[in-house]
């Protein structure tokens, strides 16, 4: 699973003109899920998510994590993020997994969100999606969660 991770001051997602969720201080998460993920891949995801530290500590120094600050957390489905572009001018989208699997990987991941950490919204899965934010800093990072993370070969 990949997470495309934004430090914002604050985010939401519209859907055909709704606000669907909202945030303040805290994390944008756009979620990628691959063939092949699974619901173990979801859990060092989140982990990672909430405890990577990309925010400054009283030295202006990035050292503290979502947890550290008690921030909210945007979560949003991006199944192009799990797209081959090694090739030619037009992404293949034969590494993502399945609508299906996307579906229910994501879910998995907002469920242990939701049950782990006070403050998280989220997007819609499948639907066109508006996506507002204040990135700040601007800080950006990917983080994946899968065979690369624990030291196998990266999937095709």
């Amino acid at each position: 699973m990949i997470a495309l991770i934004q430090r914002v001051t604050g985010a939401k997602v519209v859907v055909a003109g709704e606000t669907v969720g909202a945030i303040g201080r805290g994390i944008l998460a756009l979620i990628g899920v691959q063939k092949g993920d699974t619901e173990g891949d979801a859990k060092r995801l989140l982990e990672r998510v909430l405890g990577y530290r990309i925010f400054p500590d009283t030295q202006d120094r990035m050292n503290l994590s979502l947890r550290d600050i008690g921030g909210e957390l945007l979560l949003v489905p991006q199944f192009t993020l799990a797209a081959d572009t090694g090739r030619g001018m037009r992404p293949s989208f034969s590494t993502a997994a399945p609508p299906e699997q996307g579906r229910a990987l994501f879910a998995h991941l907002l469920a242990l969100a939701r049950d782990g950490w006070p403050r998280v919204a989220s997007g819609r899965f499948g639907a066109d999606m508006q996506v507002h934010l204040i990135n700040d800093g601007p800080v950006t990072f990917w983080l994946q969660a899968g065979p690369s993370d624990a030291g196998e070969e990266p999937r095709p």
